[in-house]
């Protein structure tokens, strides 16, 4: 399929995990992208995967801390020029770190919602005039299933969640007369850079028994990213023309 020919998009957290995955299958469908992430070696592996896909020519990779205004308005900026406009957003950046609620420092909630909600949010404010001259504009943000499911240690990382669900809604309400789709995939058991290594390192003495309904209902256990990147290509597409103001939630039934 070339559902991305001639259309220009730019993703978020493309250093890894979903971010990446996206990146890649949107190549794949002809797509050209921008790719940002504050993890310059990550950023390298994407870029080089995508030469060994005989698609680099198609991808340009920057730097971006989402959660830094003036970097967003000028990396925003870089990437709308580089495409010469801009027709999807996908907001794949965030983070995910775990602690008991009554243990969790302001610094770390702060930190928590400034990458993952105010960094989505900054993102949106700044593509979306590019957006609006776009093509069949799209924004596709993450929520994750914690956002109306009960995840134990991750109030802070829900909270965020939670709110970019919140302001999907209302942005698709808002630009809906413009023409523009905005949407949430809300993934949960999905293998990515947030699960393992540096993911979600719970407390030491976190009660375990807590997570046994966050086993998937199919498959073999986590699921790759690749399976939420495919949702997210779909969403951008025409193939996802009449969705918006929703969410998706891509967890293999493990929450029925």
């Amino acid at each position: 399929m070339q559902r991305y020919e001639n259309r220009r998009v730019l993703v978020t957290g493309a250093g890894s995990g979903i971010g990446r995955a996206t990146v890649h299958r949107i190549l794949a469908e002809g797509g050209r992208v921008f790719a940002v992430d504050v993890d310059e070696t990550g950023l390298k592996e994407t870029y080089a995967q995508a030469a060994a896909a005989s698609a680099a020519d198609r991808l340009t990779t920057a730097l971006l801390d989402v959660s830094d205004e003036a970097a967003v308005r000028a990396g925003v900026a870089a990437a709308t020029g580089t495409l010469g406009g801009l027709d999807v957003l996908v907001n794949a950046a965030g983070i995910l770190r775990s602690e008991h609620t009554h243990k969790t420092t302001l610094d770390l909630f702060e930190r928590i919602i400034a990458v993952n909600l105010t960094g989505t949010f900054l993102v949106i404010r700044e593509a979306l005039p590019a957006l609006l001259d776009g093509d069949r504009p799209v924004v596709v943000n993450f929520s994750s299933t914690s956002a109306s499911f009960a995840h134990p240690y991750m109030a802070a990382y829900a909270a965020s969640k939670g709110g970019i669900q919140a302001m999907t809604h209302a942005i698709a309400s808002e630009y809906s007369k413009q023409g523009l789709r905005a949407v949430c995939v809300a993934p949960g058991s999905i293998a990515s850079g947030m699960t393992t290594g540096t993911g979600p390192g719970l407390p030491e003495d976190a009660d375990m028994s807590l997570f046994a309904k966050l086993a998937p209902a199919i498959g073999q256990g986590f699921a790759g990213p690749e399976t939420v990147a495919g949702v997210v290509a779909m969403l951008g597409s025409e193939d996802g023309a009449f969705i918006t103001g929703t969410e998706i939630r891509i967890d293999g039934g493990t929450h029925f």
